[in-house]
């Protein structure tokens, strides 16, 4: 039998085939900076090349395997029959007119970027579903940028005249010719899959998750840069089926900005303080674990598995009720450090993750402080320093530069699934701090409260899962209420700490053994902690409702801070205990806390339920009709909460120009 082809022809082709897309999306990101200069050429003095091409191919690969599969499939299907004349012929008009459609999307976008400043997504096809008038806009464009078309229709020609095709001939004559051939194509094709899987995700450890469009700011110093790392064809397959941000008009413009804004404007009484701020989130560090928190469980005999933070809170400012607004890290990292809830999807998985956007420490920064994130993970995970890049940090520190400490034993200090154990990268980051210049603002993210839920060797006789008590997070959060106590030890002795907020949450909430903390509210229970240690906060336990997008405000007040700022959060400080309020959305569902009530929304605007959380914890009898103007005003006040987000999503207003 005479088949057309050596026997690893088509993988060599194939191989040959995806290095040429990787030319021809360069040449398209040439295009799309030249044809952008003046915005995009403006950080370049800043910005680092090599960062810029590890983002670029980053993002490049994940966009070539997506696009190519189809095609990848038919080259390395282990099958002798695709070494044919029309088998090939096939393949190779997929890989023509699935990459046409990329070239034009990235040229296209080119010249829409100009009105955006940002790559298209899938939004785009609502924005323009009603529009009659394309064909003749497009067609115009067309001719104002005829050089693009022109690059356009070289570089399809080029594709298809510069294809690979398998050549050469094979003898399948005998058995061991057909298990050499199918030996080798088994094997490519193996091999195929795992790096696949690794480059359409944009890493193979167990801390990445799959890249989306977020991830480019990690690559670039300004937010408009982030067109440069990202291609189009990307932008749209990670936000097909994504929830868009749509405008409900509840309000008109005017009646909106009555009702609600999340605009700042600081008094010209507030005292001026030039304190350190310092950040700590706790992993899954839920309410629940907290003793000093839940003094009225078991009769007033429950203890917790803190016995540090329980003193930390007899020293610090907390409340009441206190919650994030989300569920995930994801969620938690806006909401705590840039005041923005998470509606409908975790703001930086959504298209808005590209607008400009500021937090903590831009805002700080424009005072002259120092910002710096720390995560003991390996750098770029969870998309971290992403978003400590596009919220303004200075810098970013993670495992790498733990590794590169000499105090330290690097690697040997890593967990072996996620990240640096938190003792040890909590010191770290308390010796830092004492390097940096004051004031200083810092956020440290932990990570050994978590999944697989182990603890150090050395502590595993100390921190361990105790007879009766079925919760295996138990022993993880009393080591890292351990390493806590460690930390604010070595902090206590170091130069910057008397002149030092500590502000200290969980990103979210883990298992759960309390019914309390498995209702709609519970689940979303953490706690949030203010200490100054100059005593210039009279330790107290407050009245009223604290939540994650309440801190931004809150810290930029008690600094004294004097320049407007968005914040869809409060002063907890400065507002009285019946203003405080609570928001968020779960499984398409927004629920408002305001005084002794919580209503539920639906996000096709229609109210579903109302309960008075304070004498019906656990949400079993709907008061939906019956408590007058009371459930009519949180309806008016949430609606305008949830339009104010999303026009200021849509319309990129999510800083004060």
């Amino acid at each position: 039998m005479k088949v057309k082809s050596s026997y690893i022809s088509s993988p060599l082709a194939f191989v040959c085939n995806m290095a040429m897309m990787y030319a021809v999306y360069g040449i398209c990101r040439l295009a799309y900076l030249f044809e952008n200069w003046s915005v995009l050429s403006a950080g370049f003095d800043s910005l680092s090349f090599w960062d810029a091409f590890k983002g670029c191919w980053l993002f490049d690969t994940s966009a070539i395997l997506y696009t190519n599969a189809l095609y990848a499939v038919l080259m390395l299907l282990p099958l002798h029959f695709k070494e044919t004349n029309l088998w090939q012929s096939v393949a190779k008009w997929i890989y023509i007119v699935m990459n046409a459609i990329c070239i034009i999307a990235n040229l296209s976008d080119a010249v829409y970027f100009q009105y955006t400043g940002r790559r298209t997504t899938t939004s785009v096809f609502s924005e323009f579903s009603h529009e009659s008038n394309l064909a003749g806009v497009f067609g115009v464009e067309l001719l104002h940028h005829w050089y693009l078309v022109l690059l356009g229709v070289l570089l399809i020609v080029g594709i298809f005249f510069l294809y690979v095709k398998p050549h050469g001939r094979l003898h399948l004559s005998g058995w061991k010719s057909y298990v050499r051939y199918y030996a080798v194509q088994l094997i490519c094709f193996a091999l195929y899959i795992p790096i696949t899987i690794c480059g359409m995700r944009g890493g193979a450890t167990t801390a990445t998750r799959p890249i989306t469009i977020s991830n480019a700011n990690q690559y670039i110093n300004r937010p408009a840069e982030a067109a440069l790392i990202l291609n189009t064809p990307f932008s749209l397959i990670r936000t097909i089926n994504k929830a868009v941000f749509a405008d409900p008009n509840y309000f008109t413009r005017e009646e909106l900005n009555t009702i609600y804004t999340p605009i700042h404007t600081p008094s010209d009484t507030l005292v001026q303080r030039q304190k350190n701020v310092v950040v700590l989130i706790l992993e899954s560090f839920g309410r629940e674990y907290i003793g000093a928190y839940n003094t009225q469980l078991d009769g007033g005999h429950y203890q917790g598995y803190t016995p540090f933070v329980d003193s930390l809170i007899d020293r610090s400012v907390t409340y009441e009720f206190t919650f994030g607004n989300g569920r995930k890290s994801v969620d938690g990292m806006p909401s705590i450090l840039s005041s923005i809830p998470r509606f409908i999807e975790p703001f930086f998985l959504t298209p808005a993750s590209l607008n400009d956007v500021s937090g903590l420490a831009e805002e700080l920064g424009k005072l002259g402080y120092y910002s710096a994130f720390f995560h003991g993970a390996e750098n770029g995970s969870m998309g971290f320093e992403a978003f400590a890049h596009a919220t303004g940090y200075t810098d970013y520190f993670g495992r790498t530069e733990y590794n590169q400490d000499a105090r330290f034993k690097g690697d040997e200090d890593f967990d072996g699934m996620w990240a640096i154990w938190d003792e040890e990268f909590l010191q770290f980051y308390a010796l830092k701090m004492s390097e940096m210049q004051q004031p200083f603002f810092t956020t440290v993210f932990t990570a050994s409260s978590h999944h697989p839920y182990v603890v150090p060797e050395r502590y595993r006789d100390i921190y361990k899962d105790e007879p009766g008590d079925d919760n295996i997070m138990h022993k993880c959060i009393r080591y890292t209420d351990h390493s806590l106590q460690l930390f604010f030890e070595t902090a206590s002795q170091q130069p910057w700490y008397e002149n030092t907020l500590f502000v200290l949450t969980a990103d979210h909430t883990n298992l759960s053994s309390r019914q309390e903390y498995q209702t709609e509210m519970g689940l979303v229970s953490v706690p949030l902690i203010f200490f100054d240690p100059s005593g210039q906060l009279q330790p107290e336990r407050r009245k009223g409702i604290a939540q994650h997008i309440d801190i931004m405000p809150t810290i930029l007040n008690y600094l004294g801070y004097n320049r407007p700022y968005v914040a869809f959060g409060i002063d907890l400080f400065n507002t009285p205990t019946e203003q405080m309020w609570l928001v968020g959305n779960n499984n398409g569902v927004y629920f408002y806390a305001k005084g002794d009530y919580v209503i539920l929304f639906t996000e096709s605007g229609t109210l579903k339920a109302v309960y008075n959380y304070k004498d019906d914890w656990y949400m079993k009898n709907n008061l939906l009709g019956k408590t007058g103007e009371v459930e009519h005003q949180m309806e008016r006040e949430l609606k305008a909460i949830i339009q104010s987000y999303m026009e200021r999503m849509i319309e990129d207003q999510l800083v004060v120009r």
